[in-house]
């Protein structure tokens, strides 16, 4: 019964997003905005209905920390997520790193907590082969079928693409395909649709710990080096103490409740200039930014 109410609210919202897009803030230029609900924009890299449960936890929190309504909105596309953050239609989002640098071209946003785990606030990513493919290594898939997400996904296409160039591997040397979740690259390469895939260690391992995925029929082939953690950010023109409270809100937490479905056991401040490593990995791999929205 909760699994079916999860789908529907995340059903609900996602559609809700969708009829505010075309709607005007009627707010004065230039106003400090303070409103009393706040719209959190959450990153569609898993099955909604698990995204939302993970971060029930937080809404609540947030709700009682800040006094006002929070509500939760999973968009059916990294496109879409920063679409609506670039129309003023988010006032909180959670990003990846590179769909955050992409939206920070075309938003008044700020970056202000990522989540630390293990004393970090870094990630890795992996890259992924089904245990019959014959890959042993990243120059193995020469001739596969790699799979990726979303086109805007730091750990799910723009690293893995450049493990893989990094080793000589370039995009025309195999099939490349993008599926658009992470969970999804992971089941299509266990089931042989695809070869290999990339994709965050930390959901992939998630899936194995869970069962979704049987470790027995994929292997792990490739990890990269530390990615700055996805960053929480605000739009700009939220009133002063308003984003005061809001970071002081995230920097605080400490109930494990909160944190375990979030994979992290605290937040950190974090500033744009972080994320200058994945800018420069984009330029490397001649990433049109603008274009990978598309």
């Amino acid at each position: 019964m909760e699994h079916r109410w999860l789908k529907r609210r995340a059903w609900i919202l996602g559609l809700a997003v969708a009829l505010l897009l075309p709607l005007g803030l009627g707010r004065a230029e230039g106003a400090a905005y303070d409103p009393q609900v706040l719209k959190v924009a959450l990153l569609p890299d898993e099955n909604a209905a698990k995204v939302i449960q993970d971060n029930e936890g937080l809404r609540a929190y947030l709700e009682k920390r800040l006094s006002r309504k929070i509500e939760l909105y999973v968009l059916t596309s990294y496109a879409a997520m920063i679409e609506a953050t670039r129309n003023g239609r988010i006032d909180l989002a959670f990003f990846g790193p590179l769909s955050y640098c992409m939206a920070r071209d075309k938003a008044a946003i700020e970056p202000f907590a990522a989540k630390v785990k293990d004393g970090a606030t870094t990630y890795r990513s992996v890259i992924i082969a089904n245990g019959a493919s014959g890959i042993q290594k990243p120059e193995d898939i020469r001739g596969k079928r790699m799979a990726y997400g979303d086109q805007a996904s730091t750990s799910s296409h723009l690293i893995p693409k450049g493990l893989l160039a990094q080793r000589g591997v370039k995009p025309g040397d195999y099939q490349e395909s993008f599926l658009g979740k992470h969970d999804a690259v992971a089941l299509n390469v266990m089931r042989g649709n695809v070869d290999a895939g990339g994709l965050s260690q930390v959901i992939f391992n998630g899936l194995v710990e869970k069962g979704t995925i049987d470790g027995s029929r994929v292997k792990v082939v490739a990890e990269s080096d530390p990615i700055p953690e996805y960053p929480w950010v605000m739009r700009s023109d939220l009133a002063a103490a308003l984003k005061e409270s809001i970071r002081n809100a995230f920097y605080e937490i400490r109930d494990p409740a909160i944190l375990k479905p979030l994979k992290a056991d605290g937040f950190a401040p974090i500033r744009d200039s972080d994320y200058d490593v994945i800018r420069q990995a984009a330029k490397i791999l001649g990433l049109d930014l603008g274009a990978l929205e598309k």
